[in-house]
């Protein structure tokens, strides 16, 4: 198969952005603890997994900012227990509508405090 030179930019952007995807709950890192905003497609997983969360019992879970923030405090705002069975179970449930941007072990870290 020939490679186009002219796609190799593409693909290497497509690559890192979907490597930059494993982890999209939270962020840390960058100067002075700054974060960075997460990719459209991220963000549309978050959107997804958080309305799916929603018709999973969690009427109150937030959606992301539009930076693509997802943090503990908002959860807790909304008066969500993430270390409570059925708030595990439904996330673990809702993460295959996320196309492999959210997964289990991103779920397991976000629980952790990670």
């Amino acid at each position: 198969m020939r490679v186009n030179e002219s796609s190799r930019p593409a693909r290497v952007a497509c690559r890192r952005a979907l490597s930059s995807a494993k982890s999209p709950l939270t962020r840390s890192g960058g100067p002075a603890g700054a974060r960075p905003a997460h990719s459209q497609v991220q963000i549309a997983a978050m959107l997804t997994f958080a309305r799916c969360l929603r018709s999973h019992g969690f009427a109150n879970f937030p959606d992301p900012t539009s930076t693509g923030e997802l943090t503990h405090a908002m959860v807790a705002a909304a008066g969500i227990n993430v270390h409570q069975p059925a708030a595990l179970q439904a996330a673990d449930a809702c993460v295959s509508g996320t196309h492999g941007v959210i997964t289990k072990a991103t779920v397991a870290r976000f629980v952790a405090g990670q």
